[in-house]
This record gives structure tokens, C-alpha cells and sequence, in this order.
């Protein structure tokens, strides 16, 4: 049995068993990082409905101030969301993190209630 691959470069190529074993795990390691990609944005959109929450704010001002934390303080995005979750559940919220996240509240909730 034979396995072709088609691309516009190549339009009909003869796989080699390597060829067709080094496919099949490129095609694996995407279906990975897809897998972390998903559950990392779910872990940050449940972050941006906490902040909405505690800090009154707009889903956009709350993932611009999930950023604004993230940058602030040098810390991996989803790392920030996960300690705002643990936080949520009565954890502790790094210093720095807190800081960054209460300054960002302010600067927000002045973006969404200008009169106030």
C-alpha cells in the first residue's frame, strides 16, 4: 500500500514509512498544544468573569486589567488567571499581583463610570 501527500509545492509525493511516523506525531504534538490552548483560554475567560465580578468592571476592562497584571508583574498570563481563581476561593493573590490589580480596578472603573 502506498501513502501519497498533495500540497501545491508537491503535488503528488510518495510518504516513506518515516515520512508517514513523523507525520502522524507532528500531527499529535498539534492536537497538544490545541489541547492546552483550550483549556488555557477556559482558565482565563473564568479569570475575566471573576474580575467582572469583585472589581465591577466590563468583561473588556477586566481582561485588559488581567493583561495589565500579566505585564505589570512579568508573570505568564494564564499564571495571573489561575491565581485570581485561587483567589476567588479565598486564596492569597501575590503581592505584586494584588498591587497591579487593585491600580488596574481603579483605572477601569473610571473607564466605565466617568461621571462617578
Amino acid at each position: 500500500m502506498a501513502f501519497f501527500t498533495i500540497s501545491k509545492q508537491r503535488p503528488l509525493h510518495l510518504l516513506s514509512a518515516f515520512d508517514l511516523a513523523r507525520e502522524n506525531e507532528l500531527l499529535h504534538e498539534e492536537i497538544e498544544q490545541l489541547k492546552r490552548a483550550v483549556a488555557s483560554h477556559a482558565v482565563i475567560d473564568q479569570a475575566i468573569g471573576v474580575l467582572v465580578a469583585i472589581g465591577r468592571i466590563a468583561p473588556e476592562e477586566a481582561w485588559r486589567a488581567l493583561r495589565d497584571v500579566s505585564q505589570r508583574t512579568n508573570t505568564r498570563l494564564r499564571t495571573v488567571a489561575e491565581h485570581v481563581l485561587d483567589f476567588a476561593q479565598g486564596g492569597a493573590l501575590p503581592e505584586p499581583e494584588m498591587l497591579e490589580l487593585e491600580r488596574a480596578f481603579q483605572r477601569y472603573r473610571k473607564c466605565s463610570h466617568p461621571t462617578d
